[in-house]
């Protein structure tokens, strides 16, 4: 019987990772964690368990003998734990978890998933802007459909679509009668901070009392669409990119399968894994000196035709 039955899986494997570098900074890269939220984990361990699990001070790091118990017990539990989860894998597949930052519609793509591949779930996880990096690098995620820039150190991004910047401005303001503007016309605004486009529901919300206008990407102005507030195109700011990114570590079947949906290949494309397995296996070349008689043509026969008789 485990002697720690109440701490989770996840923070003994962090914790075994910690024991295993000896080093915090090395194990939080390789979990791709911060270092900080290690740290904190490890403390909430030694306080849970009421000992020092690694001896303070000490440089290199090192185990305490309470270290090194814990240590070999979350070995087994992480191994008896991620054997069951084989096994339960062989019965029913993970899902593919996929976040999307605000303004990013997924529909189609969690429509056509559904259709061909009904047996895995797909997560669909709302992911603010300012944490479209950190749910990646942490885990919380397979995928992401971000928005550009992004670090993109250990990690895949394919650029997808622009949008369009749009300035938001009160109904009854003189850019409404425009189909679009340039910044010039804007030079005498007050312009609204939207460099967080998480807090641009909050910008709307200023230009909706008459405090300035904002500029937004189109998908954010529909996102948080007033009656009180009209957008128009601005022709010379500068737009913003839609990418689907991964960590480079990360592969399997359903990123590629995803990746395949997003990008329009069809469902027997040849890159498709599910396509690739159902692929049937090349003939067998014949034996050296041993030639398939050729099939016969339909009708033929080997009898020589009748002779017409001489009179």
């Amino acid at each position: 019987m485990s002697r720690f039955p109440s701490i989770d899986v996840q923070r003994l494997r962090w914790f075994a990772a910690v024991a295993q570098e000896l080093h915090f900074a090395r194990a939080a890269k390789a979990l791709h964690i911060s270092r900080q939220k290690l740290s904190h984990t490890v403390i909430d361990l030694e306080t849970e368990l009421g000992t020092k699990l690694f001896v303070p001070g000490a440089q290199p790091t090192r185990l305490t003998d309470a270290g090194r118990e814990l240590l070999r017990e979350a070995r087994e539990i992480i191994a008896r734990t991620e054997g069951e989860t084989a096994t339960t894998a062989d019965a029913v597949p993970a899902p593919l978890r996929v976040g999307f930052v605000p303004g990013v519609t997924v529909t189609k793509w969690e429509r056509i998933w559904g259709q061909r591949f009904p047996d895995t779930a797909l997560e669909l996880v709302a992911v603010a802007q300012a944490d479209q990096e950190a749910a990646l690098r942490a885990g919380l995620v397979d995928m992401c459909f971000v928005r550009l820039p992004i670090d993109r150190t250990g990690m895949n991004a394919i650029p997808l679509y622009r949008e369009l910047p749009v300035v938001v401005v009160p109904k009854d303001h003189e850019i409404s009668l425009f189909d679009e503007v340039g910044m010039a016309d804007l030079a005498g605004e007050r312009l609204q901070d939207t460099a967080d486009i998480d807090a641009a529901k909050s910008a709307l919300e200023l230009v909706a009392a008459g405090v300035g206008v904002a500029i937004v990407p189109h998908s954010i102005a529909r996102l948080h669409h007033r009656r009180d507030l009209v957008y128009r195109t601005v022709t010379d700011a500068d737009d913003t990119q839609i990418a689907l990114a991964w960590l480079s570590d990360q592969a399997g079947d359903s990123i590629e399968e995803f990746i395949g949906i997003v990008r329009g290949r069809s469902e027997h494309s040849s890159r498709s894994p599910a396509a690739k397995r159902a692929e049937p296996e090349p003939r067998k070349p014949q034996p050296a000196g041993k030639r398939p008689h050729p099939a016969k043509k339909p009708g033929t026969s080997k009898r020589k035709p009748a002779r017409g008789r001489r009179r």
